[in-house]
């Protein structure tokens, strides 16, 4: 859009096939994306030579550059030893991928805790991991963007405050998602005040209080425009604004959301969007109009 402004997105959401992602992104006039799957595979089980030969050349080829890897890094169990050096070696690889592809950042998640268990109790475990993974991104000179998912222990401001401030990497970010501080009972407006010294991503997904539903950006509880107009002119944002429109079911959606099928048709109901690509225009039309406002 700008210099300072860029719009991206996660272009899974349109279409398995990246060679459509690519398409459907170009036609709305769009040059980054948020890489989160690839033909139907998701962008950490890449090896930095399949994506040297498969996926680069096609990006290069429809002039995309990368915003993010969209990479489930620390989506997992806080318990789980295994998972954690698998993901150590995952996020070298990713690493190099950045490397390789201009990429600055990578999206990534502080971990499952245990049901019914106080996630503070949980701090320094969470901390030391993480600084495992910021000691991996600063050795290729990436920088990791933390997500405020539901049911990690950062979902809610306060914790990824916490996490932000006791790191207190360069390496490590924070990427703002209003749509997942809505379904965690959060204040958006609040939550952006306590982060926003931190924040060098955001994602443009929107929710209702109550039903949880994911809905068009500026329909939702998460404040998009009222808090979007404030956020570049006078806290000075600048970077990606990034499309998650979450308005279809798409093919890694599952693997996102603890939703069996017929949750996932539920969820989707609402929705006016046909299939993947005309859920991202609308998104991006959406978007578009709200920072015409500002």
């Amino acid at each position: 859009m700008t210099d300072k402004i860029i719009i991206s997105g996660f272009a899974d959401e349109i279409d398995p096939n990246l060679d459509v992602q690519l398409r459907v992104v170009r036609e709305l006039g769009m040059d980054h994306i948020c890489l989160r799957a690839a033909d139907g595979k998701g962008v950490a089980d890449y090896s930095l030579e399949e994506f040297r030969e498969k996926i680069l050349p096609r990006l290069q080829a429809a002039g995309i550059k990368l915003s993010s890897l969209g990479s489930p890094i620390g989506k997992i169990d806080i318990h789980d030893e295994e998972a954690y050096r698998q993901q150590l070696e995952q996020l070298d690889t990713l690493c190099r991928i950045c490397q390789i592809s201009d990429c600055k950042y990578i999206r990534m998640f502080s971990f499952w805790m245990p049901k019914g268990e106080n996630p503070d109790d949980y701090t320094d475990q969470v901390l030391e991991k993480l600084a495992g993974f910021a000691k991996v991104a600063e050795k290729y000179g990436v920088i990791l963007i933390h997500e405020n998912e539901k049911d990690i222990y950062g979902d809610t401001g306060r914790r990824c405050k916490v996490i932000l401030d006791r790191l207190a990497s360069p390496h490590f970010k924070a990427a703002f998602d209003f749509a997942n501080f809505v379904q965690c009972g959060e204040d958006t407006a609040a939550c952006w005040e306590l982060l926003k010294e931190h924040v060098v991503y955001i994602h443009i997904k929107d929710a209702q209080v109550g039903n949880n539903l994911n809905v068009l950006c500026g329909t939702g509880d998460g404040k998009i425009p009222q808090l979007l107009p404030k956020i570049i002119r006078e806290d000075g944002y600048e970077g990606f604004l990034t499309l998650e429109p979450h308005l279809v079911i798409f093919s890694t959606f599952k693997a996102l959301e603890a939703m069996d099928a017929e949750q996932a048709e539920a969820h989707f109901a609402h929705s006016s969007a046909k299939d993947g690509a005309e859920g991202y225009a609308m998104q991006y039309h959406a978007l578009m109009d709200i920072l015409k406002t500002i």
